[in-house]
């Protein structure tokens, strides 16, 4: 599902205009990657988590030719999908 299937389905199930539901899409997001963005954490209960989590830089090697590569530091987002969703993915019901 791309952005805008999601904030297509959003108005039709909400009888909303596409510029409302865009909006309320839009400013979902723009909290979320404010949190991310802060440090802080995401818990949506049945649905998952997200965080940052931070990487050490380290010492590698470029496949190609060998040579050795210093890799920087690095913060990325996570997903950790929760119980109820996961169990809907794998085809049962939860608890």
């Amino acid at each position: 599902m791309t952005k805008s299937e999601f904030i297509s389905c959003l108005a039709k199930q909400r009888d909303l205009s596409i510029i409302q539901a865009e909006e309320i899409v839009q400013t979902v997001f723009d909290s979320m990657s404010e949190a991310l963005v802060s440090g802080d954490r995401i818990e949506l209960r049945g649905f998952g988590s997200f965080c940052v989590k931070e990487y050490d830089g380290h010492t590698g090697r470029n496949p190609k030719s060998g040579d050795v590569v210093d890799i920087k530091p690095k913060k990325l987002p996570r997903f950790r999908v929760g119980k109820p969703l996961s169990e809907r993915i794998m085809g049962q019901t939860p608890k």
